[in-house]
């Protein structure tokens, strides 16, 4: 089982705990009254209500962002795709016309996010000394699931050698790679060993027979640094690791 194999299973394992507490909920309950010896959980009553408005809660608070964001960027930027979808959202909201105003709004996000992107392709490092580089590389991904969130990447080649250095933030990939991170059994079950590059925790997996490996770091809880090597020694995929620039990365709004 590799990192992206556990990462899954830690969200899918959330994911059913979750429905799994809201079936026993539905089933002690569903298709009589409450009696007056089964007491409300601590709670509940308020959080049912609350899910109740959740969708009217979920526009609410994407056209008070849309406003604070209009205000802001306009005065920061001028016009541009991003404020100027935002304005056209708040003008369908103003009319009425919600699935214009939501579809606008999450244009606007997703330029955010390329930008987000653009941002994290000047943390991928230049190639080592005899090594050449492609281009730096960046998508958003506004899909749900394991696929979802911001990154950048680059590719970098030496003869057969090549090592892909990736940044990833805005993930719920993450979530999974932190529980491996505090987690010493999960991190060396497919034989992961933990060191310290940078100064960073990292999980460190190379196999020397096959000159292969890959090294993953976590950076301030939110984002998630992997270097991929093949036909590579093991002290260049360390220097690829150690040529970012972490402390700057974790300030990174």
């Amino acid at each position: 089982m590799n990192w992206f194999d556990l990462a899954i299973y830690f969200q899918r394992k959330e994911k059913w705990n979750n429905s799994y507490h809201d079936s026993q909920l539905s089933a002690n309950y569903n298709g009589r009254e409450r009696r007056p010896s089964e007491s409300v959980r601590p709670g509940q009553a308020l959080k049912n209500q609350m899910n109740m408005n959740r969708p009217y809660r979920s526009i609410v608070k994407m056209i008070v962002l849309a406003m604070v964001l209009t205000v802001f960027a306009g005065l920061a930027y001028g016009n541009d795709d991003i404020t100027t979808s935002i304005s056209e959202a708040l003008e369908y909201y103003k009319n009425g016309d919600y699935t214009e105003a939501v579809s606008s709004l999450n244009y606007a996000a997703q330029l955010i996010q390329q930008k987000k992107g653009g941002s994290l392709e000047s943390f991928l490092p230049n190639p080592l000394e005899g090594w050449k580089a492609e281009d730096t590389t960046s998508q958003a991904a506004a899909g749900a699931g394991m696929f979802g969130g911001v990154s950048a990447e680059r590719q970098y080649q030496k003869g057969e050698s090549s090592v892909t250095v990736r940044v990833v933030t805005d993930s719920p990939m993450i979530q999974g790679m932190m529980m491996m991170f505090t987690n010493p059994a999960f991190a060396v079950s497919d034989g992961g060993k933990l060191e310290k590059i940078a100064r960073q925790k990292a999980i460190v997996k190379y196999k020397a027979s096959e000159k292969q490996g890959d090294i993953q770091i976590m950076v301030a809880n939110r984002f998630l640094v992997s270097i991929e090597g093949r036909g590579v020694d093991k002290a260049d995929l360390k220097k690829y690791a150690e040529a970012i620039d972490y402390k700057k990365l974790a300030a990174l709004p």
